[in-house]
């Protein structure tokens, strides 16, 4: 079992059976508890847990419909009466166990809930594991804007079992490995050319990898809990994966993870021009995600709506569009002003012929 401190709470990598789950579940002996999955997790994953752990048999069961365009305040609502009418109470306990969309939308749905409700990610995607369950940002989109709505709160502990990315289809893998490689880009080469060497073999991932990947949002985080500097390379590829993302969230359903990874090319091919990113290093990161994910074909009709959604991103400040750069694999710029043009002109370079 491998342990990470993150301060006022502890991130475990290993097997469930082994972690300290069920320690932790005995000092909510007199708790009601919720588990809150969507409908693959249902599926796979919780009959695990509650076989694992008898303090859980009689937990409540809310389930979600699965997809990021369910990750709405609507559903949020319909979560909360659910916990009103089950009378759940402050001092109870919510278990996320789910992807990225249910331990953002989880931990959303249990910090507003009375104030706060304490809660336990179990993330069973990979990019869960390495990303969305750890750092403390929670939320929900508004229509097809990412994240717009949500709150700072951290569980009260987060407990991967790399036993679970056995349940996941090969897209699920790839959306993971984008924000793997998304930290090796922002700080450690060495980190970044072991994440490609991981695509050689996405059946099995190497959990030493894995937990450096998941230091890598830890040394930022705790430099940084509140994203008011450092912690803002962490949306890297974001500015434009997002918008991506959002646009073709009713259409495309690309995964998260694929729209980033075009956005990491697209503000990689940005970073040529006002971050001086060799062209060499460039071609590298273009070579990577070229062969792994496919670019949306960009009309420009798209390409005007998706520009006038970055008007709306949350690290824009004073009217400004401001993203994050790379200066060269591994160094990462925040806070670098860019132009609606020079936006428009980087979707047309990707346009297919």
């Amino acid at each position: 079992m491998k342990s990470i401190d993150a301060g006022d709470y502890k991130v475990e990598l290993g097997g469930l059976p082994q972690s300290s789950l069920e320690q932790l579940l005995s000092n909510y002996d007199l708790a009601k508890k919720v588990i809150i999955v969507d409908e693959n997790t249902h599926e796979h994953c919780l009959s695990y847990l509650i076989t694992t752990f008898e303090a859980l048999s009689e937990a409540e069961v809310i389930l979600l419909p699965e997809g990021e365009d369910n990750k709405q305040l609507e559903v949020a609502f319909s979560v909360w009466e659910a916990l009103t009418e089950y009378g759940i109470g402050r001092h109870d306990l919510i278990i996320n166990l789910g992807g990225g969309m249910i331990t953002d939308m989880g931990g959303f749905i249990a910090s507003c809930y009375k104030r706060g409700c304490a809660f336990i990610n179990i993330p069973t995607s990979l990019l869960a594991m390495v990303d969305a369950s750890i750092g403390g940002k929670t939320g929900v989109n508004l229509g097809e804007y990412k994240n717009q709505i949500g709150v700072f709160s951290n569980p009260i502990a987060v407990y991967i079992d790399i036993s679970f990315l056995q349940t996941l289809p090969e897209i699920e893998v790839y959306s993971g490995l984008a924000e793997m490689i998304k930290h090796g880009l922002i700080q450690d080469k060495s980190l970044y050319k072991r994440v490609v060497e991981q695509f050689s073999d996405i059946d099995k991932i190497n959990e030493g990898l894995l937990l450096d990947c998941i230091e890598v949002k830890h040394k930022v985080v705790s430099e940084d809990p509140l994203e008011k500097g450092l912690r803002k390379v962490l949306n890297f590829g974001h500015t434009i994966g997002h918008v991506i993302e959002g646009f073709y969230m009713n259409s495309l359903k690309l995964s998260h993870g694929h729209a980033i990874a075009v956005g990491m090319l697209m503000e990689a091919y940005l970073s040529v021009e006002y971050a001086s990113l060799s062209t060499v290093e460039y071609g590298s990161i273009k070579k990577l995600i070229t062969s792994n994910y496919q670019i949306p074909n960009f009309t420009n009709e798209a390409i005007t709506s998706m520009v006038q959604m970055l008007a709306n991103d949350k690290k824009n400040k004073e009217g400004k569009i401001l993203t994050c750069l790379i200066s060269e694999i591994g160094t990462c710029k925040y806070d670098v002003e860019i132009s609606e043009k020079a936006f428009i002109e980087t979707f047309q370079s990707f346009q297919l012929d």
